[in-house]
């Protein structure tokens, strides 16, 4: 390869585009590049150095030349071929934001106004979206890169996830603070035709109501709710001291707090002294905290519901 052109693709983390390369060399020189291999064309105008496309078959290749590439690189690779005409969407926003894990081959997002002269090719999904600005608030710049908001990529990836993926990373931005069910419930009412919307709102609603894991959503709508249960309150604050607690499910009348315990927390030592000495300081109180693990909330449902409620009645008699 000419050794101007190498040094400008070596600049570019072995990517370079057709119009930074006919600034410094001439049109033949890229074309003498690809035709010797060191320089393979990904996407119109864009090129990156060939070492760079992974041939191994377990790597999940898929059969665009971008999906050879690792998933940073290919990122770069379509903005670089967007040219501010697109932003990261779905998916590809997801991962940008650090809520799903890129893979190798996976199709790349882009979302551009209904004008941006770009459409999908093998690789790529171009989106079109009437009224779309590629400024605050419609596109961000995160690590570098357009995305489309945190709420309206959420929303456009929920239909395009396997269902038993769809609400982690839901639950995940929202216990994140990266946003707020009210943000998400906002972006989800300028989307009347999404694909199992109703899912998706009732996902919001649960974490409007203040659950903030599966186990929690689960115990919800499975357990603690109905006939005999007090209105509990959800993610209750507490502060005993300088220390600040947040209590699972608490009923407030009969200072009773119940703790639903996923499964990774069965019989962790460390985990369990610190939820002895968590417990210790809320009974200082005169907060009794009640723990449920997740096999017992999950298959022995009716029991635990019928504890729960021997429990509130025998403290609402004592507080009393």
């Amino acid at each position: 390869m000419n050794a101007v052109l190498r040094e400008l693709v070596e600049r570019g983390g072995g990517l370079v585009t057709r119009a930074v390369a006919e600034q410094v060399v001439p049109e033949w020189t890229l074309r003498r590049a690809c035709g010797s291999g060191d320089l393979v064309r990904v996407l119109p105008e864009v090129f990156v150095a060939a070492h760079l496309l992974r041939d191994r078959p377990e790597q999940r290749i898929g059969p665009a030349a971008i999906g050879r590439l690792d998933p940073a690189v290919g990122v770069r690779a379509a903005q670089a071929w967007a040219d501010g005409r697109g932003a990261l969407s779905h998916l590809s926003a997801l991962a940008a934001w650090g809520l799903r894990r890129p893979r190798a081959g996976d199709l790349l997002h882009l979302s551009a106004s209904a004008g941006a002269g770009i459409r999908s090719r093998p690789g790529v999904a171009v989106h079109r979206r009437q009224g779309l600005l590629l400024a605050p608030p419609h596109v961000v710049v995160r690590r570098g890169l357009s995305v489309t908001r945190l709420e309206q990529a959420l929303v456009d990836s929920w239909p395009m996830l396997p269902p038993g993926e769809r609400r982690a990373p839901v639950i995940r931005a929202v216990n994140d603070r990266l946003t707020t069910p009210e943000r998400l419930v906002e972006a989800l009412g300028a989307a009347p035709k999404l694909r199992d919307r109703a899912a998706l709102r009732t996902l919001l609603a649960r974490l409007g109501e203040g659950c903030r894991s599966p186990l929690e959503i689960w115990g919800h709508e499975q357990v603690f709710t109905g006939r005999g249960m007090p209105a509990f309150r959800r993610q209750a604050r507490v502060r005993v001291g300088r220390r600040t607690m947040y209590l699972d499910l608490f009923a407030e009348r009969e200072r009773v707090n119940i703790e639903l315990d996923g499964a990774t927390t069965h019989g962790d030592p460390r985990q369990r002294e610190i939820d002895l000495r968590r417990d210790a300081l809320l009974a200082t109180v005169g907060i009794v905290v009640v723990r449920f693990a997740h096999r017992r909330l999950v298959h022995e449902t009716d029991e635990v519901r019928r504890e729960t409620l021997a429990i509130l009645a025998r403290r609402a008699t004592a507080t009393g």
